[in-house]
């Protein structure tokens, strides 16, 4: 790679990590939210709900469409961070 590249490189990759530090702030903010619907779940099976989970996807899909980015790469991201809170609500869950 030549040195005019890798000074491109660089710079595109403070942005990248400036964004990822604006993602780690927006999970904080989700984490905060999601916590306050676990208090508000009475059960274990209330974690995980199929219809929501299938909304939020369908709704990512047209969204990313509408914002012209790959569909399949907003729906992975969605669908990994859902996995990702339904084992957190589960390992946090405290019975009534």
């Amino acid at each position: 790679m030549s040195p005019l590249k890798r000074k491109k490189l660089n710079k595109i990759r403070i942005k990248l990590d400036k964004l990822d530090n604006s993602f780690i702030k927006l999970i904080k903010k989700r984490t905060i939210l999601v916590k306050k619907v676990l208090k508000l779940k009475e059960k274990k099976s209330q974690i995980v709900d199929q219809k929501r989970i299938k909304l939020i996807l369908k709704n990512i899909k047209k969204k990313s469409l509408k914002n012209k980015i790959d569909p399949k790469i907003t729906h992975r991201i969605w669908q990994n961070m859902i996995f990702a809170y339904i084992d957190f609500e589960r390992r946090n869950f405290k019975k009534k």
